[in-house]
């Protein structure tokens, strides 16, 4: 890899799923970055393409109904669409390690939370089993679990939930990968052990050096985790954006009003919460125009005619907003 190149780099990517109903456009063209040792959170409501567009980056989508229908998912320069399973399993937990949602549906209930961990290393390093046991009771100290050596022989369900996703996080630490992709892993437990888990995986990420793309519809998690927001919404990218830019002025009506819905401390007395009126597209029958523009405040008839390109609105190529107002709007307060 050459020594500025990218982590991570997404072209185009297209995601369909063949259904009965006719094809889903799921993910529809994306592009982006990650650099190394940089977070980057992806959100977007539900539906919006996040987690399809990492499952089909990792080649786990079920195929059929899925498929890619395009693009390239360059990883230290190689592309991961072009790997056979073989390959891509040896890159899975290895370089690349993966956090989901649901811990309980993740581990195996009949294997001990030791075999579970130690198994990754022993297939991605080639550990003996005394060392496999050793590294697993050593990554469930690092996640913060105590008393690791007793753990280790016990079972997912003898754990809390909080618990279970350290065990999680430890399993898809074990063999320190380049970049780690958490598909909305705080999502199911309260405020407390979530803002734990999130300074763990800061910490990891510091003392280990790796990227992380952090999937999420919890704008409040962005602020304190990642350092570049991606916007998604009807398989699309409608702006990627430094995290203090992003809050301070979105350039997008889509990410004004994400922002616009969240609590203000600020808010005075009696103050609501916004709304975004109406319902996302039916990706079986995507829109012409803009996906947004039947929600938008300020759509024009052009708005609804033809798509705006994903253009760089900032000091670098990164900074960029996929809206037709883009040069109008930009700066607008993103609360009514």
């Amino acid at each position: 890899m050459a020594p500025h190149a990218s982590l991570l780099e997404v072209r185009n990517l297209c995601t369909r799923f063949d259904t009965a109903e006719g094809t889903v456009h799921a993910v529809n063209g994306i592009s982006y970055r990650v650099e190394p040792g940089e977070t980057i959170a992806v959100v977007g409501e539900s539906g919006s393409g996040k987690s399809v567009s990492m499952m089909s980056m990792l080649g786990l989508l079920p195929s059929p109904p899925a498929r890619i229908a395009g693009g390239e998912v360059l990883f230290k320069g190689q592309d991961l669409l072009k790997l056979d399973r073989k390959a891509m399993r040896k890159l899975n937990g290895n370089e690349i390690g993966m956090i989901f949602q649901d811990p309980m549906s993740s581990l195996n209930p009949v294997l001990t939370v030791g075999f579970q961990i130690g198994e990754a290393v022993r297939v991605h390093q080639k550990l003996d089993r005394e060392a496999a046991r050793k590294r697993a009771e050593e990554l469930l100290g690092l996640v913060g679990i105590p008393d690791p050596a007793r753990r280790l022989k016990q079972f997912p369900h003898q754990f809390s939930g909080g618990m279970r996703q350290r065990v999680m996080i430890a399993m898809a630490l074990a063999c320190e990968p380049a970049l780690l992709i958490a598909d909305e892993p705080t999502t199911a437990l309260d405020v407390t052990i979530q803002a734990q888990i999130l300074r763990l995986v800061k910490r990891l990420r510091q003392k280990m050096g790796m990227s992380v793309i952090w999937i999420t519809h919890d704008l409040g998690v962005v602020a304190r985790l990642a350092e570049r927001v991606v916007v998604m919404y009807a398989g699309t990218i409608v702006e990627d954006a430094a995290v203090s830019q992003f809050y301070a002025r979105p350039r997008h009506p889509y990410s004004m009003g994400l922002l616009g819905s969240l609590p203000r401390l600020d808010a005075g007395p009696g103050s609501k919460l916004q709304a975004i009126g109406g319902q996302p597209p039916n990706l079986v029958r995507p829109p012409v125009g803009c996906a947004f523009a039947p929600r938008c405040r300020y759509a024009l008839p052009l708005c609804r005619e033809a798509p705006p390109p994903l253009e760089q609105v900032g000091p670098t190529d990164r900074d960029r907003v996929a809206c037709w107002r883009k040069d109008e709007i930009e700066g607008a307060p993103h609360v009514h």
